[in-house]
């Protein structure tokens, strides 16, 4: 008789214990609402994607037609990956081969540096 009355108190604690996680999840359905409110207000600025034409040097990696500034460093970036330029010891360091020498203006530049001579390789 006392092993059925210990059962039956077990029962009771356990569905007490389901109860619980159910108010905390109800809590966790208002947050993704005030995310989607938050990215629907904002919107891109334009003059960050304005197009930039390359100059001589880089449309020989690149190409020729006018692309954003985003688009320009995605480009260098595929063609650094694609001709492994990377340097082997430190990543962030970036040798350059016979095109990208004269954009670079020397033989190596950190990433760092890319945006500025990104920066200088345009004409607005």
């Amino acid at each position: 008789m006392a092993k059925a009355t210990k059962k039956a108190a077990g029962k009771t604690t356990g569905a007490a214990a389901k109860k619980a996680p159910v108010k905390a999840a109800s809590k966790k359905s208002a947050a993704p609402k005030k995310a989607a409110a938050k990215k629907e207000a904002r919107k891109p600025n334009a003059a960050f994607m304005a197009p930039l034409m390359p100059s001589d040097l880089l449309a020989e990696v690149i190409g020729n037609k006018p692309l954003p500034r985003t688009e320009i460093v995605k480009k260098i970036w595929e063609y650094i990956k694609k001709n492994d330029l990377q340097d082997k010891t430190n990543r962030r360091m970036i040798n350059a081969d016979a095109k990208l020498k004269p954009v670079f203006g020397k033989d190596q530049i950190s990433m760092f540096e890319l945006a500025k001579v990104v920066n200088n390789q345009i004409k607005k």
